[in-house]
């Protein structure tokens, strides 16, 4: 990220998000910024709010309080939908495509949804080749090779599928893409080679990543902020949050409250 991206307006600014579940605070007062073109990734021990967080973004679940803007409009009452329109798209832990369609009529769906356009007798064969034309350009956008296009997407390695959904959420030509661990449930040759993909994809959309791959993360983010129980504990560069003290002591808790064999893991790639 530039160094002086820091001097121009926030494109998502979350100012005191707070989600409740009866007696248990799951996001507490978190305030956040994303400036445009940067990779900012969030991470956490299992349990953090995490997912919650992303939900309260992307308009899955309301906040009980606080405020959200996207690029300068306030989006904090607004639903999932609008929130798209808005310029805010995500992806999911669980990939989220027509699995029974092939790849390329999701990606045909994506873009004529975003243009607002239809499928029909009466509209000119020229506008339903510039879907397809606009639908193989994400295609090559995202890596996705020519001759999988007409494969069911159900059919495709899970890394392949991840593409897709990719392909699908920039469709929107969004301001902000939420990506909500990209890398789950893949191996290391498929994590690679996501990873390269997302590089590619950096200035497209500011992304905010939430992810447990920390060689990933400390690759790919030009800011992290630490969430632990609800909370942003802190916010800085790759090298800041690998030097803080207080990030090493959320990650590997005390004598008292000992770490999971995964916090641990994550923890030790993380510093």
């Amino acid at each position: 990220m530039n160094d002086n991206v820091q001097s121009t307006a926030p494109v998502l600014e979350a100012q005191g998000l707070c989600r409740r579940f009866g007696a248990l605070v799951a996001t507490d007062n978190v305030s956040l910024k994303l400036y445009p073109g940067e990779i900012h990734a969030l991470i956490g021990p299992n349990g953090a709010g995490k997912s919650t967080l992303i939900h309260l973004l992307s308009g899955v679940l309301r906040a009980d309080a606080g405020s959200l803007h996207v690029a300068g409009t306030d989006v904090s009452n607004m639903n999932a939908h609008e929130r798209v329109r808005a310029g805010l798209s995500r992806s999911y832990q669980i990939t989220n495509i027509f699995k029974s369609m092939s790849v390329l009529d999701n990606l045909v769906l994506a873009v004529q949804a975003h243009a607002g356009s239809s499928f029909g007798f009466w509209h000119a064969r020229r506008n339903e080749a510039a879907l397809y034309d606009a639908a193989r350009a994400l295609a090559r956008e995202c890596s996705i090779d020519d001759t999988l296009l007409g494969r069911t997407a159900s059919t495709l390695p899970h890394g392949e599928q991840r593409k897709i959904e990719f392909a699908l959420a920039l469709a929107a030509n969004p301001k902000v893409l939420l990506l909500d661990e990209p890398m789950a449930g893949m191996g290391p040759d498929e994590t690679v080679r996501l990873t390269g993909l997302i590089e590619s994809m950096r200035g497209r959309a500011a992304m905010l990543l939430v992810e447990h791959d920390m060689q990933a993360v400390f690759q790919l983010a030009d800011r992290i902020s630490v969430l632990v129980y609800g909370k942003v504990i802190a916010t800085g560069t790759p090298q800041e949050i690998r030097n803080s003290p207080e990030v090493r002591q959320a990650y590997l808790g005390d004598d008292d409250d000992p770490p999971t064999e995964s916090e641990r893991r994550e923890a030790e790639q993380a510093t």
